[in-house]
C-alpha cells in the first residue's frame, strides 16, 4: 500500500514536471528568445531595445545608500571559500562516488552561468549576476553531492520537519524506524535508480 502511494506521488510529480516545461516554453515566447544549444538566443530587435535602457554603472552604484556600498568587501570575501568548496567537493565525488557506486552529480546542471551575459545589464550588474549565479550554483551543487553522500551513509529523516529538503531526503527512513533501517539499509543506500532514469530520459530527448 505504501509503495503504491509513493508511485502515485511520483507519477504526479512527472506530470507537474511536464507542465513546468510547457510553462518555460511560454516564457520563451513572451520574452522573444529561444533555447539553442542550451543557450538563450534573443531576437535582434529585443536586444537593441534592451541595450537602449541600460543605465550607467555609476548611476547604478549611486542608487544605493553608502552603508550598502561598505558591505561589498564582505560579500567578495566569500568568493575564496566558495571556490575552495567547489574544488574540494568535485575532488571528493571524483574519488569517492565510484567507490560507493553513487552516480556523480553533473556540475553543469547546478552551476549555470548565463545571466551575467544578458544584454540589458551594465558592467556592475553583470559582475553581481556572475557572483550570485556562481555562488548559489555551487551551493546547490555541494548540497546535491552531500545529499547523495548522506543517502549512502545515513539515510534517516529527522524527528521534526525540515524547512527545506535536499533531493534525496524523501527516500530516507523515517526517524525511529529501526526495523526497516536494519532490514533495508543496504538496498536503500544503493537505490539511485530514479537519477539514472532521469539521465536516460534526457539522453533520449
Amino acid at each position: 500500500m505504501e509503495n503504491k502511494k509513493i508511485e502515485e506521488i511520483l507519477s504526479q510529480i512527472k506530470v507537474l514536471e511536464n507542465e513546468l516545461i510547457e510553462e518555460f516554453k511560454k516564457k520563451e515566447e513572451k520574452f522573444f528568445y529561444k533555447i539553442e544549444n542550451e543557450k538563450a538566443k534573443f531576437e535582434q530587435r529585443v536586444i537593441e531595445e534592451g541595450k537602449s535602457k541600460i543605465i550607467s554603472s555609476l548611476k547604478y552604484i549611486s542608487s544605493f545608500p553608502v552603508i550598502v556600498i561598505i558591505t561589498i568587501p564582505f560579500i567578495w570575501a566569500m568568493i575564496l571559500p566558495i571556490m575552495l568548496a567547489d574544488l574540494f567537493v568535485t575532488i571528493f565525488q571524483a574519488v569517492c562516488f565510484p567507490i560507493y557506486k553513487i552516480p556523480k552529480v553533473k556540475r553543469k546542471d547546478y552551476v549555470i552561468m548565463d545571466r551575467h551575459t544578458l544584454f540589458y545589464l551594465d558592467k556592475v550588474e553583470r559582475i553581481n549576476c556572475w557572483y550570485c549565479e556562481y555562488f548559489n550554483g555551487v551551493v546547490a551543487y555541494v548540497r546535491e553531492i552531500a545529499g547523495r553522500t548522506e543517502q549512502f551513509w545515513c539515510p534517516i529523516k529527522h524527528a521534526t520537519p525540515l524547512k527545506d529538503k535536499h533531493s534525496r531526503y524523501d527516500n530516507f527512513f523515517d526517524f525511529g524506524d529501526y526495523t526497516k533501517y536494519r532490514d533495508e539499509l543496504n538496498e536503500k543506500r544503493m537505490n539511485f535508480s530514479d537519477i539514472k532514469e532521469k539521465e536516460e530520459e534526457k539522453e533520449n530527448v
